[in-house]
């Protein structure tokens, strides 16, 4: 049985194998200070306001009438006519048309300048210096426990 090549000699042979662990940590290159200043300037603006202003005429007539005329737009709709009526005692009542309104409506344009405050903000960046670079042995430990933290 000497000859029998499945008989256990007792050696053995020992296996080994790498592992690789990977991982990540911050590492602080630097800080950046913003600071925000506003800056106000004036403006000039130049706007044409538009408006309406009403304009009333008086219109004596004067004249004797049956029935009471009604409100009526004369000129294309530009003037509104209200009639003003009274009575007068006479041997007998007559209606009198006494006087008339002419209510005019007349459009008006405006420039209007005036200076007004805008804020404008502005930032500016400063950047420091990050903490002490450590060195390159202490950058390639890990700190996730698997490594000497140095």
């Amino acid at each position: 049985m000497a000859d029998d090549p499945r008989a256990d000699t007792g050696a053995a042979i020992p296996l080994v194998e790498e592992r690789l662990a990977v991982a990540r940590r911050a590492v602080e290159t630097g800080r950046v200070r913003i600071h925000l200043s506003t800056a106000t300037e004036d403006a000039l603006v130049q706007e044409t306001l538009r408006g309406e202003r009403m304009e009333v005429e008086r219109v004596t007539l004067g004249l004797e009438v049956a029935t009471a005329p009604a409100v009526r737009e004369e000129e294309d709709g530009a003037v509104l006519v209200v009639p003003v009526l009274e009575e007068i005692l006479v041997v007998e009542r007559r209606l009198v048309l006494k006087e008339e309104l002419r209510i005019r409506r007349i459009a008006t344009t405006e420039t209007v300048e005036e200076t007004v405050p805008l804020r404008r903000q502005v930032a500016s960046v400063e950047r420091l210096p990050g903490a002490a670079a450590r060195s390159p042995e202490d950058q390639a430990r890990p700190e996730d426990g698997t490594g000497d933290p140095a």
